[in-house]
């Protein structure tokens, strides 16, 4: 009897790890993926997808070869600043050569939204999981997909050389001993200093907000095409003090291992980014880019970023949220709860063109090419 039993019992236990073995590891865990056959045929008849990311290419290459992975649908990338993006698609007219904008700072998106350029026609069920309001647009055009802060990154070790101090605020940074120190990302192509811009003019008001940025320009070094570029250059010192999103800074640290590399959250307010993903109007493989929507509100799509060095707070509440961010003392409560986004998204455009012409159009370190 007992050995019926064992071979009884062995023969459930063979059983069940045949089942496991049979399990397709690779479902997805999005919510609507999984109810909607419908949307996944439609998607996979089309047989294609073109991304714009303006997120770091690594996490961009990451979640457009998990989406092909797992739909079996040809995915191509570029990665493009998300100034870049709209320039592009506007010369393209009406006929976009993507279907999808994945990644980088909402404001760029608010623009292209203002002049045509997305499409708010789909809603994803998977916005659902989105943690606040404020990380969708009002009209549908864009939904965020991860968060982060904006602040200073410093290199200590070039600060001690020269005997200065850590800049603790926004004044701190036009003190004259920081003069050809600081990076920051160029205007005409990056989102990054769209949001420096609105914030200081947020925070100050118009006309002194445009002249603290002329202020500012004065102690400028380099003006970067990426606003990802100062943290690059921090740790091996080049950029002594960059402008930028501090996940940026922590990718110099936990990846590439540049521990002189400190981060600091401004003392007199900041603000932060919103990364979203959006249609493009137009775009050629509509189905597709709806799949794709989902599945970037999806864990499956957010939690790479964390494997591939971005480590933003992550918008939706079925993901887990990176332990470097927390490890680090980042939260997004430290952000100034009086920034104003709506603000912000109508007012982008005219503060850029404003900072612009105060600065005369800029001179050489604002190039784009």
């Amino acid at each position: 009897m007992k050995k019926l039993l064992a071979l009884l019992l062995a023969m459930v236990m063979v059983f069940a790890l045949v089942a496991c073995a049979q399990t397709t590891p690779e479902t997805p865990t999005t919510d609507k993926t999984d109810g909607d056959s419908d949307l996944v045929a439609a998607a996979k008849a089309e047989g294609e997808l073109v991304v714009y990311g303006s997120c770091e290419e690594d996490y961009l290459a990451a979640a457009c070869n998990k989406f092909q992975e797992l739909y079996g649908i040809k995915t191509t990338y570029q990665r493009l600043s998300t100034g870049e993006v709209p320039a592009k698609i506007a010369e393209e007219n009406g006929k976009p050569s993507a279907d999808v904008w994945f990644g980088g700072t909402n404001n760029p998106y608010d623009t292209a939204a203002a002049d045509g350029l997305l499409d708010n026609s789909y809603v994803p069920a998977n916005a659902t999981h989105l943690t606040k309001d404020i990380y969708k647009d009002p009209n549908g055009y864009w939904y965020g997909i991860y968060t982060g802060i904006l602040g200073f990154m410093v290199n200590t070790d070039e600060l001690a050389r020269l005997g200065l101090e850590a800049p603790q605020s926004w004044d701190d940074l036009l003190k004259p001993e920081y003069k050809g120190l600081i990076w920051l990302s160029n205007y005409n192509t990056a989102g990054t200093p769209k949001l420096v811009a609105n914030l200081m003019i947020q925070l100050k008001g118009h006309d002194a907000g445009i002249q603290y940025l002329v202020d500012l320009d004065k102690n400028v070094q380099i003006y970067t095409k990426s606003g990802s570029g100062p943290s690059k250059n921090v740790g091996t010192g080049e950029c002594v003090i960059g402008i930028g999103f501090l996940h940026d800074g922590i990718t110099q640290i936990v990846d590439n291992g540049y521990e002189n590399v400190k981060l600091i959250v401004p003392s007199d307010g900041t603000a932060c980014e919103i990364g979203p993903v959006a249609i493009f109007k137009g775009a050629a493989h509509m189905n597709a880019a709806k799949l794709f929507m989902e599945f970037a509100l999806s864990p499956d799509c957010v939690e790479l970023a964390a494997q591939n060095g971005s480590y933003q707070f992550l918008v939706i509440d079925n993901a887990k949220q990176p332990e470097a961010a927390a490890k680090f003392g980042l939260d997004p409560s430290l952000v100034w709860d009086g920034y104003d986004f709506a603000k912000a998204a109508a007012e982008t455009k005219q503060n850029v063109e404003d900072v612009m012409a105060a600065l005369n159009g800029g001179d050489d370190r604002f190039k784009t090419e």
